[in-house]
């Protein structure tokens, strides 16, 4: 090498020395699935995926079942079934359950499923917790290949079911239960999206090495609302209410007021179909517009095979917008106001995810900078071919970053992902990540280092309870930047979330302003708040 090239390497790697140097250390992230002791490993009932039944799940759910202020998990699982598993999986039958791990409060969890009463061995695809009954604990519902299950919680530690009581029990294939108050009567309802109609594996023709046959080679089941009666049952009120839609084969749902008028809409991610935005005029009705609004597809026409959506505020401007993982480049949809715009190319996600399938992803500040940073779980969807997860770090500048190889060892770690959740398990004021892997171990992903900026978290309480109001907006104020949160746990990819509004306010000591509307339009507003704090907000009904 010639002098001049000398000086020339040496000025380049001085300034990347100098860039580099002002970079702020970024958080990783731990496997602490043992040290938290959780041995939980997936199932989906036999030895060897061979259809979609089998390959579909599992998800997860975040859930403070005994307010005690931590975040308890339950996981789900498969089961033997005679018309979706092979013969040679008998062996499983009798011997697969759903799980209840309740937080000790010190980093660790303690499996309590049998005293719970809660280890149902039907095939378990996803699950939500809310208090339908008004009680003030949470109750969980199971969604299963089959019947689904409802745990009435006793708030004693224990459970009954009470599914066939309540009305619940929808038959079909559910994997997603966003639960909302649709008809603004101080009761939760609830919107179970449903699969398809699986054959016990009589359709054959397919290609070979795609593993088994894709959702059209079968028919699709409606998605149900169910009304809250108000006395421990529910009502199917779908068609009433404009939300009979039959052909949709819905992978996920999310309850959420997308256009800010103040009524909670539903946005329902589908498989080989157009995905749908259920717009509420406030009234109890509804109107499909996710073509006038964008949501439809994405730019590159991707409406073959949406997985769950995800919802925040991604640039900042006080609208929520929308980011669905796919089997192709996933979607980044930018709310403009009276539309959306897909930007997965522009801002980098394309060519990250492009490469892998993802399933469960999450909108999360995992360094507490402000901003909200991307994360997917991947696997292959028709075989046990194992993938990398990804995560993504927010630019500010409408470009994401990607950090995964920067994040911990688990990072260069392969599975086949499906569900995920996120929430601060150990209350320390970061944002921790559980995966759920087909026919694999769950994998809980703890945060080390994104509290070295300061957070704000806020709990936004039902009157006179210690349960989440589903349905509140959070609003955080920390000089010009403007945060908005929405309180609606159940998003993702079969998956229930941390209920509770996390924000990263960087250096900021304090937040300016807080303002928490809550699902019957009346306001709270909080000023000067200090950092680094859980904050509970009770409703106020005077």
């Amino acid at each position: 090498m010639t002098r001049i090239g000398v000086v020339i390497l040496f000025s380049i790697l001085l300034s990347f020395s100098f860039a580099t140097a002002d970079e702020p250390a970024l958080p990783t992230f731990a496997d602490a699935t043992e040290q938290a002791g959780i041995n939980f490993k997936h199932s989906y009932g036999d030895h060897h995926l061979s259809n979609i039944v089998e390959g579909t799940g599992p998800g997860c759910a975040f859930f403070d079942y005994d307010n005690d202020g931590y975040l308890d998990i339950y996981f789900l699982n498969g089961c033997w079934l005679r018309e979706v598993n092979d013969n040679l999986g008998r062996d499983l039958r009798g011997k697969l359950a759903n799980a209840l791990y309740h937080n000790n409060c010190d980093g660790t969890f303690t499996d309590v499923t049998e005293k719970a009463g809660v280890g149902d061995q039907g095939f378990g695809m996803g699950a939500s917790a809310a208090d339908y009954d008004n009680d003030g604990d949470l109750d969980l519902y199971v969604l299963n290949y089959g019947p689904n299950v409802l745990y009435r919680n006793n708030g004693d530690g224990t459970f009954t079911d009470l599914s066939a009581k309540s009305g619940l029990n929808d038959p079909f294939w559910s994997l997603s239960s966003p639960w909302l108050d649709y008809d603004n009567d101080g009761d939760l309802d609830v919107y179970v999206a449903n699969y398809l109609e699986y054959d016990a594996g009589k359709f054959r023709d397919f290609y070979p090495a795609a593993g088994y046959p894709g959702p059209l080679s079968y028919k699709a089941q409606p998605d149900r609302l169910y009304r809250n009666n108000g006395d421990g049952t529910y009502s199917d009120v779908t068609k009433e209410t404009g939300l009979h839609f039959p052909d949709g084969r819905a992978m996920s749902a999310v309850a959420t007021d997308l256009n800010n008028d103040g009524h909670i809409d539903l946005y329902v991610t589908n498989d080989a179909s157009p995905n749908c935005y259920f717009l509420s005029d406030g009234k109890g009705n509804f109107t499909d517009q996710a073509l006038l609004w964008g949501l439809s597809f994405g730019e590159g026409g991707q409406g073959a095979s949406s997985m769950g959506p995800v919802i925040g505020d991604v640039d900042r401007n006080g609208l929520l917008d929308v980011y669905i993982p796919d089997m192709a480049y996933g979607c980044l949809l930018i709310n403009k106001g009276k539309f959306f715009a897909d930007v997965t190319a522009p801002s980098n996600l394309a060519v990250v995810c492009g490469q892998y399938t993802g399933w469960g992803g999450g909108l999360l500040d995992y360094d507490n900078d402000g901003y909200l940073d991307v994360f997917v779980a991947n696997g292959n969807p028709h075989h046990e071919y194992t993938e990398e997860d990804v995560l993504l770090r927010n630019g500010h500048n409408g470009r994401f970053i990607d950090v995964a190889d920067q994040s911990g060892p688990y990072f260069r770690e392969k599975y086949v992902g499906r569900g995920a959740a996120f929430a601060d398990y150990d209350n320390d004021g970061d944002i921790d990540i559980l995966v759920m892997n087909l026919n694999g171990p769950a994998k809980l992903l703890r945060n080390d280092g994104g509290n070295s900026n300061n957070w704000l978290t806020v709990a936004p309480l039902r009157a006179g309870t210690k349960v989440p109001a589903i349905g509140t907006r959070v609003t955080v104020t920390v000089g010009e930047l403007k945060m908005v949160h929405e309180v609606a746990a159940v998003t993702g990819y079969l998956s229930q979330s941390d209920p509770r509004a996390h924000f990263g306010l960087a250096a900021a000591t304090k937040v300016d302003r807080v303002q928490i509307r809550w699902p019957d339009g009346k306001t709270t507003t909080l000023d000067n708040v200090k950092a680094n704090q859980i904050l509970n907000v009770i409703q106020d009904t005077n």
